[in-house]
């Protein structure tokens, strides 16, 4: 069965130009497309499609308010394409809140060639979009302005994963070399995530009280979001969360999310833990990656540490939640049924390196008992 979408859009040509890439692939059908929300739903009356892809700013109503709607009356998985995601955060996140699957930044010049170039990336955003559990999302608390539930994709990011090859942790570290680790009275917790991954955080986070063990989190964002996505997770929350910095230290009460664009590694001196925020090419095609921070918790921690992997598509994260099991450290799967996404937890089950396969609702708890 082709994926059906729908494209709403205020620009004739990105409408056209979209149609006209979808159309070569036989496993994608365009059922539609509208200059705004209004003559969507119309259209969708008759037609109901599998996967939105959805402008922000246009007339009669914005792309926000007709998301929420979607949501509400007949949750259908969204890609946002929008240039005003690239103006600000805030947007981005409240698309995001609003239970978008993933969103893409689109230049404000060179419209078409952009589109072109960065079909591929378009066309996988639409079949992973297309295999989303959007229900999982209905179902977890909307709190606003909270962010919710995917990733962002800029112009830049797209262009350097096309012009690289996938790379592994090794090109950022290299690999654990021993699992003889001794006690420590801080343990860590290591928190890895994609699409799925902010709305499936807040879950998390604004469930631990202020003694919960020192957090580590990589979540799939670019430059910018991170920034609005942990300032906005710190007004919720009891435990203290930052975007990380340059030698932040690793405490208890305290939740360090990997800046976008950058790599985080977890450093150890003596008995206590701190991060280190690097440069590095994509790992995994992602900037910060998870199988980075799991190695680098490898390394340092071993069987101090806990590791999660949880909703999201992809690959990253499986290897270096191996190296964490392989060096002591226990270690998580996020479950099928609450994963908007199966696949990172998926890919680190089939490689062997979970203890447990937990369900979204569990991993507050385990996450207070570590180190007790």
């Amino acid at each position: 069965m082709a994926i059906k979408v729908m494209i709403v859009d205020d620009s004739s040509v990105v409408r056209q130009v979209v149609q006209d890439i979808l159309a070569r692939h036989h496993d994608i059908e365009v059922i539609g497309t509208a200059p705004d929300p209004i003559f969507a739903m119309t259209r969708m009356k008759t037609q109901w499609p599998d996967v939105l892809l959805l402008d922000i700013e246009m007339p009669r109503m914005d792309g926000i308010t007709f998301l929420k709607q979607i949501m509400v009356e007949h949750p259908t998985p969204v890609v946002i394409c929008s240039t005003l995601t690239q103006k600000g955060a805030d947007i981005t996140m409240e698309a995001l809140a609003a239970g978008a699957v993933s969103v893409i930044t689109k230049p404000t010049l060179g419209l078409r060639n952009f589109l072109q170039d960065n079909s591929n990336d378009l066309v996988s955003a639409i079949r992973a979009a297309s295999r989303a559990r959007v229900s999982n999302l209905r179902s977890m608390p909307a709190r606003a302005p909270a962010a919710s539930s995917s990733t962002s994709t800029s112009a830049g990011a797209i262009r350097e994963r096309m012009e690289n090859p996938k790379l592994s942790a090794d090109a950022v570290l290299n690999a654990p070399t021993s699992n003889a680790f001794l006690p420590t009275t801080e343990k860590i917790v290591a928190l890895g995530t994609s699409t799925g991954g902010t709305q499936a955080l807040e879950v998390i986070l604004t469930a631990l009280p202020r003694n919960t063990p020192g957090v580590v989190v990589v979540q799939h964002m670019p430059e910018k979001f991170t920034k609005s996505f942990a300032d906005r997770l710190n007004g919720m929350c009891e435990v203290e969360v930052l975007e990380a910095q340059h030698n932040d230290r690793i405490v208890p009460g305290r939740v360090l999310i990997a800046p976008g664009g950058k790599h985080m590694v977890v450093k150890r001196s003596g008995a206590q833990y701190h991060v280190d925020v690097v440069d590095g090419p994509l790992v995994s095609r992602h900037r910060p990656s998870v199988d980075v921070l799991f190695r680098s918790v490898a390394k340092c921690a071993g069987r101090n540490a806990v590791g999660f992997i949880m909703t999201g598509m992809g690959d990253d994260g499986a290897q270096g939640l191996k190296e964490m099991h392989d060096t002591g450290a226990t270690t998580y799967a996020q479950d099928e049924a609450s994963c908007v996404v199966f696949g990172m937890p998926k890919e680190a089950i089939e490689l062997g390196g979970v203890d447990e396969v937990v369900g979204l609702d569990r991993i507050a708890g385990l996450i207070q008992r570590v180190g007790r």
